[in-house]
């Protein structure tokens, strides 16, 4: 066998759990601003629902005045936008928290990005006409079951406020890439809420409910909350607005490099605002120098790629970091905040090399 006989490797999911399905994005590798839906990760708390898409349809009722049943062809035919967002599980990089909190132990791979295509919420919404004690609209998914910590069966479901729920980006999706969204990641409708973590955009939308109370389902007020004390539910905080993060691509973890220069690259993200600075320290954080951002990605909810040029001549072992700032100034710490569930890990992210 030849040398171009050889089969050229290519990079797959890895696996966190099949039941239910958990699998996360091989960041390392993604070297595209959009990633491909074969590698774009898997998250689900239960099995993937049974339905039909040839009888699909969508209904909003609630504190509304006209209630009414969308069908996909209808919601198709609206005035549509495409954005590109990242989409961020609050778990990813859960398993770097120290002490270690239980949960699906995700890497740095529970995120990707993409092209979403859909309809405002907001143009649904009006066709409804809210009262005016309207406080929050219920997004429920096709996706249900017993959930561990849980009493009873429960479909998926999250509620937004109103000001979030008619922001004009938060859109009812159904192409994702140019191409109908796959099954397996909401397939026919998805919600997209930009800037939230992605326990919000909630996939397979079975129904829309605009609600004058204030929602406390089991997903929105037992689980994706802040619980910041180890024995307590002091102070607890709900999950949205995506913490300032920053993930470094290459070089990988443990590698070993040659004497020379190296391009350290990597994506950096936020949930507020655009990236502004991105910081990248070879020595465990005692200098810090800034690295250069491709400009044509400030703009939109996506995340930045970033990349710097490191001159490694000494030979040893080396521990890099990276940090990123968005336009809030908001800035990753070196150790982030601690909380039961393990929910927006945003510390410094951390490789370590070894030149020789």
């Amino acid at each position: 066998m030849t040398n171009n006989e050889f089969p050229i490797s290519k990079p797959y999911l890895k696996t966190k759990s099949l039941f239910p399905e958990n699998q996360e994005t091989p960041i390392s590798f993604i070297e595209r601003d959009s990633v491909d839906h074969p590698l774009f990760y898997r998250r689900n708390h239960f099995s993937y629902p049974r339905l039909s898409h040839h009888n699909y349809w969508l209904p909003i009722n609630g504190a509304i005045k006209k209630p009414k049943i969308f069908s996909l062809k209808e919601i198709q035919q609206l005035p549509a936008k495409t954005i590109k967002v990242v989409l961020e599980c609050s778990g990813n990089k859960r398993k770097f928290f120290k002490p270690p909190v239980f949960g699906e132990q995700w890497g740095n791979g529970a995120i990707s990005q993409g092209y979403w295509k859909g309809v405002p919420l907001r143009i649904l919404i009006e066709k409804t006409e809210l009262k005016d004690d309207a406080k929050e609209v219920i997004v429920v998914g096709y996706d249900f079951g017993k959930n561990p910590g849980i009493d009873g069966i429960h479909h998926f479901a999250r509620s937004l406020p109103l000001e979030k729920a008619l922001h004009p980006d938060t859109i009812i999706a159904y192409e994702y890439n140019q191409k109908p969204i796959p099954f397996k990641h909401g397939y026919p409708l998805r919600l997209i809420v930009p800037g939230w973590y992605a326990m919000a955009s909630v996939k397979w939308i079975q129904q829309i409910i605009v609600t004058d109370s204030k929602f406390d389902g089991p997903f929105q007020s037992m689980e994706y909350v802040y619980y910041p004390y180890k024995d307590s539910n002091h102070d607890s905080a709900p999950v949205t607005i995506m913490n300032v993060n920053s993930t470094i691509q290459k070089p990988h973890n443990g590698q070993i490099l040659d004497s020379g220069k190296h391009m350290i690259k990597g994506i950096a993200w936020t949930g507020m605002g655009t990236i502004q600075m991105l910081e990248v320290s070879t020595d465990n954080g005692q200098t810090w120098s800034k690295a250069a951002i491709k400009k044509d990605h400030h703009k939109g909810y996506g995340w930045v790629s970033w990349f710097y040029e490191w001159s490694a001549f000494k030979k040893g072992e080396y521990t890099i970091l990276s940090k990123a700032t968005d336009s809030y100034n908001r800035s990753q710490p070196m150790s982030p905040v601690w909380n039961q569930k393990g929910y927006g890990y945003n510390g410094v992210d951390c490789i370590r090399v070894k030149v020789e």
